[in-house]
This record gives C-alpha cells, structure tokens and sequence, in this order.
C-alpha cells in the first residue's frame, strides 16, 4: 500500500498526462514531487525549495498540465486565453521548461499550447505567436515586461497560474524592477508557485511581493546526493602548473571517465583551458556565456549528443561575490545586470555527466553546491574533484563545515594521487603552456566571434547589402590560437607511471591503418624484368625486311 500512496496515479493526475510520465521513465515521483503536486493541485500558493536536479520542473508541470485540462474539458468551454504565466531567470532555462512541458502534454498535445518568449528573437517576430493567445507563456521578466508594455500580451483579466522559476536567482540577475513593474498587469487574484534552491533574502522578498498564505515546503533533505551516489574529492595542488599537470594526467590517462564539465572562474580561463587540452589532442568545447543564446543551447546540445566529452563553464555572474564566505552583502548593479540572462551553472540541463572538476575553487558555498549538482542526477552516480591550493585551505574548510552541518555524510576525502609518479609528463605540461599565449587566447576568442558573426542570421540581410564587408571578414588575416605540437599526442608507455598501468587508458590517438594493397604482378614483384625488356627492345634495331 505504501508503493502506491508513492505513486503518480493516486494524484489524481489525467490519464494522458500518467502517459507520458511512464514514457519518460519517472518510476515514482520525488520528495519535492510528493510534497508539492497534491498541494498544488488543490489550488495552495507554494513557497517550495528543493536541491539542484530534485524535480522541482515536473513538481510545478503536472499541477498545471491538470489545470489547463480540466479548464478544457469543463462544460462550458470558455475562450482561448493565456492562463499560466512562467517566469524563469535564463533563455536556456526557458527553452527547457517548455521541452518538459510539451514531453508531459504528448499524448494532450491539442488541449495546451506553448510559447517561449524568452529566447532572442526580435519582438516582432514573437507577437504573432502571442496573439494567437497560447495558454502557457514561458519567459524571463525583462521579455514578458517588454510585450506586456508593448500590448503584445494581456493578462489582466485571464492569469490563473504564475510560477516563478529558479526564484533566487531572479533579483541576483537584475530583474527585481522588471518584477515589480510586471505584477502591476496581473490580476488580483492568480495561484503562484515559488521554486527555488535556496532560500534567500531575495526569495523572501519575492514571498512578500507574489505570494498568499503560501504552504512552504523546506524538504530536509541534504542539497547534494549521499556518498552511495556522489563521491567528493579534494586534490591539492601547490603551484597553478601542478593543476594543469594533474588535470593532463586525469583526462589523458583515463583516470576520469565519461562525461566532465569544468568549471573555472572566467571566460579567458574557459579558453586556456580548452586550447591546453587541444595540444595533447582531447577535444572541448567553451560554454561561453557572452554568446547568443542559440550558440549556447548548441554546445549543450553537442555535449549532451556526445559531441565533446568535456564542456569548460563559469557560475553565474552573482556567485563571483560570495556573501556565505565573509563578504559582505551581495553587491547588484553594473554587474548584476551583465549576468542578467546569461547563467550557466543553474538551471542547463546537461545530461549524464559523470564527472565535475572544479578546475578553479568555487567562490562560495552556493557555487559548489550547483556546480556538483550538474553531476549524480537522477538516481546517476557521479563525482566532485575540487583542486585546492594552499591559500584555498580556509575556504575549504568553510564548505566541508557547511556540507557536515547538513549531513554528516558528506565529506570531501583527499584524493590519493601521487604527484612525484607523473612528475615525467611535467616537461610535457609545460611545453603545452607555453604554447597557450594571451594572443592565442586572444585569437580563440576572436575566431569564435568571427563564426558567429558569418553564422548569424540577424546579419544575413546587412551582408546581402554589403558585400564588401563580407568579403573581408572572410580573407581577413586567419587566426591561429595555438600551435598543436604532433609530438604531445600520445603519452608513451615508459612515462605511464607503474602504479597506475593497471587502471590507466592513455588517449592515444591510434594512426589510421592503410589498405591492404592489390595483388602485385610479376613485373611489380622484379621491377627488373620490365625494366630490361624495355631496354633491350629500345636498343635492339629492328630487322629489315629483305626486298623481294
């Protein structure tokens, strides 16, 4: 009986809807699933905060899946309107809250339609799709403000449900004004439902403004997964060269397999890193949060396909001022507003990652919290390598006493790796630094402004006009990042160190084999033979006929 109190079909959930939930392969729901959809679909305002990869979409989507049926299945069937309301801190994240919600409406697909308005798209563009009037309109606070002022959009007289998405990163990000401005085009009355990870000043801000008698569910649950799925590592590192040398041994020795995101401070970091692992040969992209949002969702899209094995990523712009490490309160402002609809650590989905290494220590306790929570989702197992330097060791200290607070399971265990065993590949190390310049940096980071710019669809029409301007964008002068020395390539046996032969599968890029050739006839076999038969018949004169 316990099983089936657990399950999503004694909620009270449409056929159609439990459907698509056994598609999906949601065996039961999650602690924040249980708790949150039978309050929800009771009609209750919910203040709800769950840990990074818990369910909290699916908690929010099914309740209002169910609503939008019921509305369309009443007797009195009313006129199509715009009824739920997302609001969601990032494009990337909008572009997955509707992903989920159209999976879930599979097999509903003609009683709910979606729009996303979240993405980059010129406005004009986006309000056609807005006056047909979809019942569910997903974006962030800025875009929605913006079609709401521009009477794009109403929702004074049909909202039902406004859901706040990531609702402590919302005000972090510098949509505290658009907020406030936006809910003065709401009605007075609509059910709300906060989601968030941490519960915040911001979030308690944002309770007071959206919320009504709100049940809160703080689930006591730790923020991260328990030992039996997610195993943390500290490496300790003395100098920035050993990091880059243990980082050399883990990725090309096969220490560390599967999927790994790499998380370091900033952008320019994203690209040394990247042009260092490309001199021994191993593929990675840059999660470059400056790009337009579609360049963006298609890295992730080729790290989730398998494209690349290792995505390089910062945190979000907000987490570069720990408040929780002494810092003060959480400066806004110039900087707020640019990392205002560009996070990278919350709220992507990246899918079967088995690794996260915090190339670069995380800058508060938040920041490790969402940065392992990209791994060991979902029932997964995965693991945290955090490399640590000496002037680190007090802020280490700081994030294991939060992590034991919450469970006294959860430890970051020195990693046992022996620095003098792979003190052959330091030369190796080096040699590859010093190829990855500041220019090449540089020049990395021009190159992909350079595609981007021949790739955009936005200045298609300016280099139709000018087609000057194309052409020596094209032939301008080709940038070269870093030189790839041949000679890095393949780790040879004799620097494998003897302790780790065993378990070590160096990334050697194997050459290609030729193919077999034809069989060779007797002249390709004696290459003597043709050659004295030519000769002689060339020296030989040929015998004349006699005269009859």
């Amino acid at each position: 009986m316990e099983d089936a109190e657990l399950s999503f079909a004694h909620m009270g959930l449409d056929a159609r809807l439990l459907q698509a939930v056994a598609e999906l392969g949601w065996a039961k729901p999650t602690a924040v699933q249980e708790a949150a959809i039978p309050l929800a679909l009771e009609g209750k305002d919910l203040l709800c905060r769950a840990k990074t990869g818990s369910g909290k979409t699916g908690a929010y989507a099914l309740p209002l899946l169910q609503r939008l049926l019921n509305a369309k299945m009443a007797p009195t069937v009313s006129a199509q309107v715009v009824r739920v309301l997302v609001l969601v801190p990032t494009r990337e994240l909008g572009r997955q809250v509707v992903r989920m919600l159209r999976q879930l409406a599979a097999h509903c697909a003609r009683h709910a339609r979606f729009a996303d308005v979240s993405g980059s798209d010129d406005m004009s563009a986006q309000r056609p799709i807005l006056m047909e009037k979809p019942d569910v309109v997903v974006g962030t606070p800025s875009r929605v403000l913006a079609h709401l002022q521009a009477r794009n959009l109403s929702l004074q007289d049909s909202l039902e449900l406004l859901v706040l998405d990531e609702a402590d990163l919302l005000f972090s990000f510098g949509f505290e004004d658009d907020l406030k401005k936006l809910l003065c085009h709401l009605p007075k009355i609509y059910q709300t439902f906060l989601m968030s990870a941490t519960f915040s000043a911001d979030v308690q801000a944002l309770k007071e403004l959206v919320l009504h008698n709100p049940v809160t569910l703080k689930l006591q649950e730790s923020q991260l997964p328990d030992s039996s799925q997610l195993s943390q590592y500290q490496i300790r590192s003395e100098t920035e060269e050993d990091k880059f040398l243990l980082l050399y041994a883990l990725l090309k020795l096969s220490l560390v397999r599967g999927k790994v995101i790499l998380f370091v401070s900033t952008i320019d970091r994203c690209y040394r890193l990247k042009l260092f692992l490309e001199q021994f040969s191993i593929p990675a992209c840059v999660l470059n949060s400056e790009l337009p949002v579609q360049s963006r969702c298609h890295i992730i899209t080729q790290f989730n396909k398998g494209f690349y094995d290792y995505i390089v990523a910062t945190d979000e712009q907000h987490l570069a001022e720990p408040e929780v490490l002494g810092q003060g309160k959480k400066k806004r402002g110039k900087r707020a507003e640019k990392g205002k609809e560009s996070g990278v650590a919350r709220g992507i989905d990246f899918e079967n990652v088995s690794a996260v290494i915090n190339f670069d220590f995380p800058p508060s306790i938040e920041s490790y919290i969402h940065r392992a929570g990209r791994t060991a989702r979902a029932h997964n197992p995965g693991t945290v390598l955090t490399f640590v330097s000496c002037s680190e060791s007090a802020q280490l200290a700081k994030i294991e006493a939060a992590l034991v607070g919450e469970t006294s399971a959860i430890t970051l265990q020195p990693y046992q790796f022996q620095m003098e065993e792979i003190e052959g590949l330091r030369y190796r190390c080096r040699d590859a630094m010093r190829s990855v310049t500041k220019q090449a940096i540089k020049e990395a980071r021009l190159r992909e402004i350079k595609e981007e710019l021949l790739n955009s669809e936005k200045l298609k029409t300016y280099f139709e006009d000018n087609p000057r301007d194309l052409n020596l964008l094209r032939h301008d002068q080709p940038l070269h990042p870093a030189i790839v020395k041949p000679h890095l390539r393949n780790v040879p046996e004799y620097l494998v160190p003897p302790s780790l032969q065993a378990v070590a599968r160096p990334l050697n890029c194997k050459r290609k084999r030729r193919k077999p050739l034809p069989p060779r006839t007797k002249e390709q076999q004696n290459p003597l033979r043709s050659f004295k038969f030519t000769r002689q018949k060339s020296r030989t004169p040929a015998k004349r006929k006699k005269p009859s």
